[in-house]
């Protein structure tokens, strides 16, 4: 009992708490009177640029950029940019940091792919380059070789050489020796031919 008569007293103070911010919007109001004490006929955003044409005590006569001339209160204007504009400039140059970073990789791509293909016709031509210079170390072998043989056989004659000497020369010599064994014949029969 006694904790639903603390809830319930304690309940209105929960009803009657809200949350809030402080607003960092401040309307200034332009006056014609330089006391401030007319109604305002503009009324001046944060961070309106103006031009201080003289300060009097608490008042202050200003000129807006488009030339109209009024008077506000001295208090409110400060030399320094509000936080609000600063910040809107920063976002502003970010931005614009950010589409120069943008067309420079986009100026980059381009390059990129050609290094990319450039790169990929250097190991190709690499490739080639090893083969090229494997077959050559081959053929260089394959001569060296062929030098060797030939240093070998230098004095001898190829074999078909050979064997056409050899069968010119058992056909002359078959054809030598029908004529002999005929001479003979001959010979010992008066020259008549006896088969």
């Amino acid at each position: 009992m006694r904790f639903l008569v603390v809830f319930l007293a304690m309940l209105p103070l929960l009803a009657a708490a809200e949350t809030a911010y402080v607003t960092d919007k401040l309307r200034l109001g332009l006056h014609q009177s330089p006391d401030t004490s007319d109604r305002a006929f503009r009324m001046l955003e944060s961070g309106q640029q103006l031009e201080v044409l003289f300060r009097d005590g608490n008042y202050a006569s200003v000129q807006l950029p488009d030339g109209v001339q009024g008077h506000v209160k001295a208090a409110y204007l400060v030399t320094e940019k509000p936080a609000r504009l600063v910040l809107a400039e920063t976002e502003a140059e970010r931005d614009a940091l950010r589409a120069e970073l943008e067309q420079a990789r986009e100026a980059l791509a381009a390059p990129e792919a050609n290094i990319a293909g450039l790169q990929t016709r250097i190991d190709d031509l690499s490739a080639r380059l090893e083969a090229a210079q494997a077959e050559v170390a081959t053929l260089e072998q394959d001569k060296a070789d062929i030098g060797e043989l030939r240093q070998r056989f230098r004095g001898s004659l190829p074999l078909t050489w050979v064997g056409a000497a050899l069968a010119v020369c058992l056909v002359a010599g078959f054809l030598i020796g029908i004529w002999w064994v005929d001479l003979q014949n001959r010979r010992r029969h008066g020259g008549i031919r006896v088969y």
